[in-house]
């Protein structure tokens, strides 16, 4: 089946409006020049101070926080998404916006290093970096040490996957919970929802070029360790709650239907959300599809209950 006749009508038609040529060695450069669309712009009931973390390597991570609020507050550790290899922690700002007044709570976006420049295990070691420092400072950052999670879109739903298994595995700090929007997981692409033809935003030449450029010479072998594609993991017990969203025209709707499954085989409190018409970049079409709304909707709830948890 071409996925192009599982997305929603008002996305199919939208759809030539929107320019998002496939990614490669050829394009990367040009992408990275041009950005991924203009910000909108940003509130003033946030603030957003930017914190050296580690300089060796450089690593950067971006607080949110609501302005005029007092005490500690649960916080989201969020990557960004791009494929491994796009994107910058301000891709996160317009969310934050959003939550850090609304529930409220600190946002925090780590802007870690990109492939094919820095393949694996970079970007996932400057991410627990940031998650680390956001541990050992929450009292000066005015953030409750027990209710820290953290979230990610695509390629940062795989770091935050990743991140999840490490920190568990390490034992240093405790994540309260994983948002996985979704997340890029599997780098064998055996699974049939990758396979179609006609996958809308991300491709599959872009997924392909994303998990070369992530793993390096590891690609296409079976070396490929779990930290840097979650789906290998044989034992997914003691990870945190996770909230996983996957759109049914999205090439990563099966992996991520298989990851929450086991997740939830495991023991692990997860909510699985599968979403009619959506293909990935669903936010793009807010507006268009009425599912990307009751996405919102529903990432928000769960979002709020575990913010509430103690």
């Amino acid at each position: 089946m071409n996925t192009a006749d599982l997305l929603h009508p008002g996305i199919a038609t939208t759809l030539g409006a929107i320019a998002f040529p496939t990614i490669g060695a050829e394009t990367l450069a040009a992408l990275r020049a041009g950005g991924l669309g203009t910000p909108p712009p940003l509130s003033d009931d946030v603030e957003r101070t930017d914190i050296v973390v580690s300089e060796d390597p450089h690593v950067v991570i971006r607080v949110h926080r609501p302005k005029g609020v007092t005490g500690a507050l649960p916080c989201l550790y969020s990557m960004h998404g791009g494929g491994y290899v796009l994107g910058s922690s301000s891709m996160d700002d317009s969310r934050f916006d959003q939550f850090c007044t609304k529930y409220p709570c600190v946002g925090v976006s780590v802007e870690y290093r990109l492939a094919p420049e820095t393949p694996y295990p970079g970007p996932l070691d400057d991410c627990y970096a940031g998650l680390t420092y956001v541990f050992a400072n929450a009292a000066s950052l005015g953030i409750d040490p027990t209710r820290i999670g953290i979230g990610g879109v695509s390629a940062g739903g795989g770091l935050a996957a990743a991140l999840a298994l490490l920190a568990r595995d390490r034992g240093e700090v405790s994540v309260a919970f994983q948002l996985l929007e979704c997340p890029m997981v599997d780098d064998r692409q055996s699974t049939m929802s990758s396979q179609q033809d006609g996958l809308a935003i991300w491709s599959r030449e872009s997924n392909t070029f994303g998990w070369q450029s992530y793993l390096g010479n590891i690609f296409g072998t079976d070396d490929v360790p779990h930290y840097a594609a979650p789906a290998r993991a044989t034992d997914l017990s003691g990870l945190p709650p996770a909230f996983v969203a996957v759109g049914t025209a999205d090439g990563f709707r099966d992996e991520d239907i298989a990851y929450a499954t086991r997740l939830n085989q495991a023991g692990v409190p997860t909510e699985l959300h599968v979403y009619p018409g959506l293909p990935h970049g669903h936010m793009l079409f807010a507006g268009v599809a009425p599912a990307v709304a009751q996405w919102q909707r529903d990432l928000e709830d769960w979002l709020g209950r575990q913010f509430q948890q103690r």
